[in-house]
């Protein structure tokens, strides 16, 4: 089974990109804050990673970067999902090292689709 992942601190989101997740068949791994993020990504190496951009603890860019200059480099697709939404949000994200960007709130319908484009499954 191949894990993912989710960094984010917000309960409910949390729990439906859980949910959608584990009715897809992926294991899920759980940080609520950017430093456990950063240490369960080393430890854990998911199949891909869903960052939160607003953490209590430390900026998403912050976080993204700490994982893409670690051990783990590049070979885990991020995914930034955020209620950024300002022009040029988008480019900034990705410019860092994001493999993708899906804003928040998320369509549940159509994020399963979102993933797959973005890792390429």
């Amino acid at each position: 089974m191949k894990k993912v992942l989710i960094i984010e601190d917000n309960d409910n989101n949390m729990a439906l990109i859980t949910f959608i997740l584990k009715k897809q068949g992926y294991g899920i791994i759980k940080a609520k804050d950017g430093r456990n993020g950063i240490s369960l990504a080393k430890a854990d190496r998911p199949a891909f990673i869903i960052l939160d951009i607003q953490l209590p603890d430390m900026d998403g860019i912050e976080v993204l970067k700490a994982i893409r200059n670690s051990e783990v480099n590049s070979d885990i697709p991020i995914i930034a999902m955020t209620s950024y939404a300002m022009s040029g949000d988008r480019e900034r994200l990705l410019q860092a090292g994001c493999n993708g960007y899906i804003e928040k709130p998320i369509d549940p319908a159509a994020i399963m689709n979102q993933i797959r484009e973005i890792i390429g499954a």
